[in-house]
């Protein structure tokens, strides 16, 4: 009566060898280095990616290419499936860093600050694409629409997780510049997703008309607000009707994992990126305070952490191909742009609030710390399309570069016993 559904998931015993011995390796080598730089006070990213640039084209496929072919190219589907769960992983957990309250008082210089840091990007990143060489920087999809987006996301955004750890480092996250810092990274950076899920939607369409364009826009912005607003006020009315029981007890992790693949599904039926969708969930299961559900919610992160994520970082380092792919004086000219605009943003935004110029330093550097979401959007621009392997290279490193600067900037402050924010403005 029916037909017999069959699934073929055979796999040559040589390619699933292969596979887990590539995975092994991902994963050693990313743990190693991980920890070996985080003992160097430098970001534990930096490292994870080293070890993936050490398994990738510029060392070990230079070296024994037979070797990497038949470990690393010949899984290429299966990595890819373990490197995109390490992606969406990551925008999940990331969106439970998502800070949801400020401090009133603070809300002027993080407005401001945030309308700076966005609009001096946006308007030179628009032009800057008249002066580069598309040639060197645009991807297969010739979509400039979408490199300009790109490059705006790029030149803007800040990376939460490695100011967070460089602040807890320091032991300073309870300091007024901390939590400024962290508020305006918070809310500059959801603007700056919804950009990233426009530019990677406009991919798709063929003809980028006015109406296409509207339509990408509208439909991202109210996917973001429905999960910001929308679905917290839902589970905060069912949370007081069920009196805290709004997850029965056994079943959190399960709960969790739903709400991720639900919005990742329902992104995907709207055009719009995943890994934004995978944002968006982590914040909405933030929202979700029962302890248990927070205790499952550590759990998967942990977990993640573990395999997926530093995989993700190790692939990374893998697709640098430093032999190939590095212009060195592109490179220097990107990222001279790059740390500019940010800093005039910065400089200038800060100044018209009254801080003094260290102050006003600190706070350019700071925020000039692109990190982990700098690699992600370098990672998405790659995969689809939209810029070239050179441009990937010099984003990825732009990224450990600032991070870098950011943690031994503040570092020396501190050491000179400076302060990092004059509180009376």
């Amino acid at each position: 009566m029916f037909g017999t559904l069959a699934i073929s998931i055979t796999i040559a015993p040589i390619e699933l060898t292969n596979f887990f011995i590539a995975l092994l390796l991902l994963v050693l080598f990313a743990h190693v280095f991980g920890f070996v730089f985080s003992k160097l006070k430098m970001p534990n990213v930096v490292g994870e990616i080293f070890g993936g640039l050490l398994l990738g084209p510029t060392f070990f496929g230079h070296f024994a290419p037979k070797l990497y072919h038949d470990i690393f190219l010949a899984q290429g589907e299966l990595l890819a499936t373990i490197y995109w769960l390490g992606l969406v992983l990551l925008m999940f957990c990331s969106g439970f860093e998502i800070q949801r309250k400020f401090e009133k008082r603070d809300g002027r210089v993080i407005t401001a600050l945030v309308i700076g840091t966005t609009v001096v990007p946006l308007i030179f990143g628009w032009i800057s694409t008249y002066f580069f060489d598309l040639e060197n920087i645009i991807g297969p999809q010739n979509n400039i629409l979408s490199l300009k987006l790109v490059i705006t996301v790029a030149l803007a955004i800040t990376s939460i997780p490695v100011i967070s750890k460089i602040f807890m480092d320091l032991g300073i996250m309870q300091t007024t510049f901390a939590k400024i810092t962290l508020a305006i990274a918070t809310i500059h950076d959801i603007i700056l997703w919804v950009f990233v899920s426009i530019a990677t939607g406009l991919v798709s369409s063929q003809t980028l008309s006015l109406a296409d364009i509207s339509l990408h826009v509208l439909i991202s912005i109210l996917f973001f607000f429905i999960a910001l607003k929308a679905i917290p006020n839902a589970i905060k009315l069912l949370d007081g009707k069920t009196k805290g029981y709004l997850v029965p007890e056994g079943t959190e992790t399960p709960i969790i994992a739903l709400i991720l693949l639900t919005f990742i599904v329902v992104a995907s039926l709207l055009n719009v990126n995943l890994v934004f969708g995978a944002f968006l969930a982590g914040i909405v299961v933030n929202y979700i305070k029962t302890p248990r559900f927070q205790d499952a919610k550590l759990h998967v992160k942990r977990f993640s952490m573990a395999l997926f994520i530093p995989v993700y970082f190790a692939v990374v380092g893998i697709k640098l191909d430093l032999i190939h792919h590095f212009d060195w004086m592109f490179f220097t000219v990107f990222v001279i742009f790059a740390i500019s605009v940010q800093t005039i943003a910065v400089l200038s935004t800060a100044r018209f609030l009254k801080y003094d110029w260290l102050s006003s330093v600190n706070l350019a550097v700071v925020l000039n710390d692109r990190g982990g979401p700098c690699i992600v959007l370098a990672t998405l621009a790659l995969d689809l399309g939209i810029i070239s392997d050179n441009f990937f290279v010099t984003l990825v490193l732009l990224a450990i570069l600032t991070s870098l600067t950011a943690g031994a900037w503040l570092k020396y402050v501190l050491s000179r016993g400076w302060k990092l924010l004059n509180e009376d403005v």
